[in-house]
């Protein structure tokens, strides 16, 4: 899957997204969307690292910390 492939995919959902609402204007989008599109991230990444938060962080291109607190955010861990 390429980049373009992804961002297609967002598109279409956001597109949904807006079709759902049905002419209510949406508040907040900015958040939803990170924190919606954080935690699968986090997660795959962290399998696909087979738990190594170094490598990670490292794919990410996010500091360590960064990364730990964000995967307690989510409770990803502990």
């Amino acid at each position: 899957m390429s980049k373009k492939h992804i961002e297609e995919c967002i598109r279409d959902s956001l597109e949904s997204y807006f079709k759902d609402l049905r002419g209510v204007e949406p508040t907040a989008m900015y958040e939803m969307i990170l924190s919606v599109v954080e935690r699968p991230l986090l997660d795959v990444v962290m399998k696909h690292a087979e738990g190594n938060q170094s490598r990670a962080a490292e794919w990410l291109g996010i500091n360590r910390n960064t990364l730990r607190r964000k995967l307690v955010e989510h409770r990803l861990i502990k």
